[in-house]
């Protein structure tokens, strides 16, 4: 008898701290970039500092490149809590990779001598010198292509080995 009161008293015991541990943590979940969702059990006062650090270690991703983001609002600074932000008991954070970006891309310029005119797109690429040119400079002849020569050769080897090949020859002896 007095060992059964010694198990439940044990069982009490590990039933208080199991209680007491789930009011010092909680668990929140954290939706992954690809759609995954991770949980967490930490405390509330945890830091979002201290999430990023934890979430770095699971993903793989270094922790400055981590945005967090709860009810449309940037976990931005690293002191707060989550006690602080207001975030509640089993609810989800959503992880984001910062945007890349900035300036437009740059518009390609006619590579001849001193044009500054933007470049035909597709029809102003030279295939012999792959440079880009205007309106004006897209012809082999006008920027003067090192490959016209070869160009002017190669089409007239090919035209004359298709008039060769058409030619009809004359059948003597009938």
């Amino acid at each position: 008898m007095r060992r059964t009161s010694s198990i439940s008293s044990i069982s009490s015991i590990s039933s208080t701290s199991s209680a007491m541990d789930a009011e010092e943590t909680m668990q929140i979940f954290v939706k992954n970039v690809s759609g995954s969702t991770i949980p967490l059990a930490v405390p509330p006062n945890t830091s979002i500092s201290t999430l990023r650090s934890l979430l770095a270690l699971r993903t793989n991703i270094p922790a400055d490149d981590l945005r967090l983001v709860h009810a449309g609002k940037h976990l931005s600074s690293s002191e707060t809590t989550l006690a602080n932000y207001a975030i509640p008991r089993e609810s989800t954070i959503h992880m984001a990779l910062p945007l890349r970006g900035g300036m437009p891309p740059k518009k390609i310029r006619c590579n001849f001598k001193d044009c500054k005119d933007a470049a035909q797109r597709i029809v102003g690429d030279c295939g012999f010198c792959s440079g880009h040119f205007c309106g004006k400079h897209r012809l082999l002849e006008d920027h003067k292509c090192e490959g016209l020569e070869d160009c002017k050769k190669e089409s007239h080897e090919r035209n004359a080995d298709k008039l060769n090949s058409e030619r009809t020859v004359a059948i003597k002896g009938i």
